[in-house]
């Protein structure tokens, strides 16, 4: 297939995506219909393996199982005594309860692998207080939508999980790379907000919280076990040996059931709200990942990969300006196309260009997370700024958040040319842990 035919069949799946078809019935399209013009219908005999293959795959029983565990940390009100905590001892930072935001936003995401899940839940705690404390709306929202999105990069993460899963790649390797910059992310996050809270022009007037007694905030940071221990239990297993990432899954499940019980939150009621939200969050996640390799396979057989790239390669871009150029890429069509849209559909053709060029696929797991990270906070389509726009009570334009996420994405885009010219960053854990 030439390099003509990539760019229609790329142009027309935007085109419909700008008509709001669902991305699952368009790569289904495209990759049933436009396979079958262009191979016959014995391409259909290939699609049956494929879609009873993606359903039978034990590493995707991750994601149900990270999803549930982030619904039993909201539901059961660890993630509201965890919030209070991180302000008790972040609070006297410049920018105050901001802080709290992005490092409640950090821990959560250590327990959930859900970027949504962390941006609403902290919003649905923090939002009150920095209302009622005279917080600027901009500086609020937009560090909540922001710190979101460290979810997806802090391990475990779910969008990690599809990315070693289309890639072919150790989960685990995965989950290691993403600890450094998931925490060098939090930090400089944090770092802009002491910046802005102490000179920029739009700080508001509420800038340090009130120093609580060290003896009350020692007491508090009981309130931390949980998420800590649940954190250990899930990346210690996998790294001591003692289960695969599925199976840590299962038990991080079972342990934050075990503190639900211990906070006598477990009934009907409850057990029916998260099994519900996991099962409808879960549908979604699958069916567009069936669908992505229904199309993988079209494009298998048509050797899209390596018509790519060879085009990429007629240009000789050396690996440094190929990332650069994946920046641009990814930035655009951020503005378009949700998170795991992104994944099953750029990762199959990007993976073989990039590996090409000598780039580490562990390494290009974290560029495509923080690339992804990127979009959720990019407008029109940036999930997290939905969100956090939801979850606010006062009704203010969707500008806010907007501009409030601005400057932390500028963040990521310089964080992740860091990454280009810093690679061991990333990987110097997974490649220490495993004795490189």
């Amino acid at each position: 297939m030439g390099i003509g035919s990539v760019f229609v069949g790329f142009f027309s799946m935007m085109g419909l995506l700008l008509m709001s078809f669902p991305i699952a019935v368009i790569m289904v399209v495209l990759g049933v219909i436009g396979g079958v013009m262009l191979y016959g219908m014995p391409l259909l005999n290939s699609m049956g393996p494929v879609i009873w293959g993606v359903q039978n795959e034990n590493i995707l029983t991750a994601i149900p199982l990270f999803i549930l565990l982030g619904e039993l940390l909201l539901r059961s009100g660890i993630a509201d005594r965890m919030y209070g905590t991180l302000a008790l001892w972040l609070g006297r930072l410049p920018g105050g309860l901001l802080h709290t935001n992005i490092g409640c936003c950090a821990l959560f995401a250590a327990t959930s692998g859900s970027s949504v899940a962390t941006a609403a839940t902290v919003g649905t705690v923090a939002l009150p207080a920095l209302d009622s404390r005279g917080y600027s709306a901009r500086q609020s929202l937009g560090s909540l939508a922001a710190g979101g999105t460290l979810g997806i990069l802090i391990p475990p993460s779910v969008n990690l999980l599809i990315y070693g899963s289309l890639a072919n790649v150790s989960i685990g390797q995965l989950f290691l790379a993403g600890i450094i910059p998931g925490l060098t992310l939090t930090i400089l996050f944090m770092l802009y907000i002491a910046i802005e809270s102490k000179f920029g022009s739009n700080a508001g007037p509420a800038q340090k919280e009130e120093l609580a007694p060290l003896d009350v905030r020692l007491r508090s940071l009981v309130h931390l076990v949980p998420p800590m221990i649940i954190f250990g239990v899930v990346m210690g297993s996998i790294y001591m040996g003692i289960a695969t990432p599925t199976e840590s899954a299962a038990l991080g499940v079972v342990t934050a059931l075990a503190f639900a019980a211990r906070e006598g939150k477990l009934s009907l009621e409850f057990f029916d709200t998260c099994f519900r939200q996991t099962a409808k969050t879960t549908g979604m996640i699958l069916l567009i990942i069936t669908a992505a390799f229904m199309l993988n396979v079209t494009l298998a057989l048509g050797g899209i990969a390596q018509t790519m790239t060879a085009w990429v390669a007629s240009f000789g871009l050396s690996s440094t300006g190929l990332l650069l150029v994946l920046i641009v890429f990814y930035l655009f069509l951020g503005m378009f196309m949700d998170v795991l849209s992104m994944q099953v559909l750029t990762i199959p053709v990007a993976l073989p260009i990039v590996a090409a060029v000598g780039v580490d696929p562990i390494w290009f797991g974290i560029f495509i997370v923080l690339m992804c990270e990127l979009g959720m906070i990019t407008p029109p389509v940036g999930m997290n700024l939905y969100v956090v726009q939801g979850v606010r009570s006062d009704g203010g334009p969707f500008r806010d958040v907007v501009l409030g996420a601005l400057p932390y994405a500028l963040i990521m885009i310089l964080f992740t040319m860091l990454l280009i010219m810093m690679p061991d960053i990333v990987l110097w854990l997974p490649d220490s842990m495993s004795g490189h």
